[in-house]
């Protein structure tokens, strides 16, 4: 069965702004797995399977990474009717998949793009929206990632509420992640279509890029809140191409920026660097704070070097990151008064450390490694 591309868009156009997203999802940012960052298009049922085991058997799923999310290259055609296929030599029971994590106590997502196309040239959703979001929904999948490619020149505040609106109409609560890759400034209008919108480019499991992102998505940081989160892509920690202090920076900005923490390494075979990063409870609080203000740039030396992020969390406590963006060791402090703190006091705790440093006046001083962060958390006397 064709789809009916132009009918379906003509009436997105009338029906976009008076729907929105009534979901229930994404209060706080999203936590998970991807199989993009490690696996690409190298992935089937048993890697998934594996996955799933290793989140639950390695303690992520009791820090609350409980998305298992499938990315391109599952899908292989339609059939005659217009449903969409798995391939059947990597996926021949998607439905016996979804029910086999869900025994697990995770969630399962997949992935398609609102185009004609997948990047990888698998089918799209454009067109086919209530055909794929009703397949889902009978599949038990929890979580959408919707890309962009092959999207016929339409604008992103065309295609991505079509899906929005045919996810609402299967009455399953699905998260709903646009990947639009900020094409179109989806901050500024996506919160009432998704649970989270791509600000960035695709990241890359290299310094410059991780830095990069994290800074364009640091401009839109007014725009996220509970339900709806700025997402500057997914983790790479534990790939191999960063230092352990990068690493460990790179979780750092991600969770006071109150992005998606979905991991991107191989959870089956992860090393001890990794799940010590991937693992500290103190800095995922951070991230998953329920007052849900996104954390940004408070400050920034003359240099450009280093700043300071900061942002509020509940219960009147900060948290802030001091960032050492050069090439060698740098000493420099945040004033409470650029954080946000209005007393002169505050009680500071070092989130790496697991340390609580005592009480300090005004401003805390610290000494960062290049490319490193100091992170506390900061409880005003």
């Amino acid at each position: 069965m064709p789809s009916c591309l132009s009918c379906t868009v003509t009436l997105a156009l009338y029906l976009s702004t008076a729907l929105a997203l009534n979901n229930n999802l994404g209060l706080t940012p999203q936590m998970g797995w991807n199989s993009w960052n490690f696996f690409r298009c190298v992935i089937n049922d048993t890697t998934v399977r594996e996955v799933a085991d290793a989140i639950v058997s390695t303690g992520l799923a009791k820090l609350g990474y409980e998305y298992v999310n499938i990315d391109d290259c599952w899908a292989l055609n339609r059939s005659s009717e217009g449903t969409v296929q798995p391939d059947p030599k990597t996926f021949p029971d998607m439905a016996g998949l979804a029910k086999y994590i869900h025994s697990k106590g995770l969630k399962f997502g997949l992935y398609s793009s609102a185009g004609i196309k997948t990047c990888q040239r698998r089918p799209g959703s454009l067109g086919y929206e209530a055909f794929d979001a009703n397949t889902y929904a009978s599949w038990g999948v929890d979580y959408l990632k919707y890309d962009n490619c092959y999207n016929e020149g339409l604008s992103p505040k065309v295609r991505y509420p079509l899906m929005r609106d045919a996810l609402n109409m299967t009455g399953r609560p699905i998260f709903y992640s646009l990947c639009e890759w900020g094409q179109e400034d989806p901050a500024t209008w996506a919160s009432p279509v998704g649970n989270s919108w791509r600000t960035t480019h695709d990241i890359k499991d290299y310094w410059s890029k991780m830095i990069d992102g994290i800074h364009l998505n640091d401009k839109w940081w007014k725009y996220a809140a509970p339900g709806g989160w700025n997402d500057p892509d997914m983790l790479e920690i534990g790939n191999g191409n960063m230092t352990q202090t990068e690493y460990n920076t790179h979780f750092s900005l991600w969770a006071i920026a109150k992005a998606p923490l979905l991991i991107g390494c191989d959870v089956r075979n992860i090393d001890k660097d990794t799940m010590e990063i991937l693992s500290n409870t103190e800095v995922i609080a951070v991230n998953q704070d329920k007052l849900g203000v996104q954390g940004h740039v408070v400050w920034t030396s003359d240099s450009g070097k280093e700043e300071v992020w900061a942002g509020p969390l509940e219960g009147g406590a900060f948290a802030a990151i001091l960032l050492n963006m050069g090439d060698e060791w740098a000493t420099f402090e945040a004033q409470f008064s650029d954080i946000g703190i209005k007393s002169s006091k505050a009680q500071v705790r070092d989130l790496w450390l697991h340390k609580d440093l005592g009480v300090f006046e005004n401003s805390i001083m610290g000494k960062v490694e290049s490319h490193g962060v100091k992170m506390y958390k900061l409880t005003p006397a």
